[in-house]
């Protein structure tokens, strides 16, 4: 389906609408209302509706959204037909948590290659992913034609690693790593920042009675 760009909040809605429209399909809900997914979401019907909209897609005022349906049209919209392969750079433990998560998540996201230099790693396989040392990233990533790499390298590495993915023409980076990278404007950045998320929640926790 060709459409203009979605806005990056509303890509993100939508990851999260599919994740639980995917349990309601599968505790057998045919049809859901928007403001059932906003209570789910804890955002507003409206926004609900105008995210959905956006991808072309309309419900009915007595049944709501057919869930299947919109399953399978925000699958077209966030999936590449083709599939993409991803890379993990740093197997440490959270590198190895997020090869474990990952594998089989999405059918259209395979995570086939894994980079450390660390040698008692090198040449080992975690969650059926082999774990390559980080001087044949360039190579690997070419031959195994990988379009998006995970950092989850500590502080100090990630700089140098993003700068490796670069040069090694990677079109999407998400970074684990506590440390903020930069990158060309041709390739799109996600950066989690695991500390600000905590602090985010300890700010409202110490406000609730």
């Amino acid at each position: 389906m060709a459409m203009n760009t979605l806005p990056d909040k509303t890509v993100e809605r939508l990851s999260q609408y599919r994740r639980n429209l995917l349990i309601c399909d599968a505790n057998g809900k045919e049809h859901i209302f928007s403001h059932e997914i906003a209570n789910i979401h804890h955002i507003t019907p409206v926004q609900v509706r105008r995210d959905i909209m956006l991808i072309g897609y309309t419900g009915t005022l007595r049944k709501g959204y057919n869930v299947k349906e919109l399953v399978a049209l925000i699958g077209e919209i966030l999936d590449n037909p083709d599939g993409q392969n991803v890379a993990i750079v740093g197997a440490g433990n959270l590198g190895r948590a997020l090869m474990k998560y990952f594998t089989n998540r999405r059918e259209k996201l395979s995570i086939v290659a894994a980079f450390d230099n660390h040698t008692d790693k090198i040449g080992t396989s975690f969650a059926g992913v082999e774990v390559y040392p980080i001087d044949q990233l360039k190579q690997i990533i070419k031959d195994k034609n990988i379009s998006i790499a995970i950092i989850s390298v500590p502080f100090d590495e990630a700089v140098n690693v993003a700068a490796l993915l670069v040069e090694a023409k990677i079109k999407g980076i998400l970074n684990y790593s506590p440390r903020p990278v930069n990158v060309p404007e041709n390739i799109y950045l996600e950066e989690y920042d695991m500390v600000t998320s905590l602090e985010k929640v300890a700010y409202f926790a110490k406000n609730k009675k």
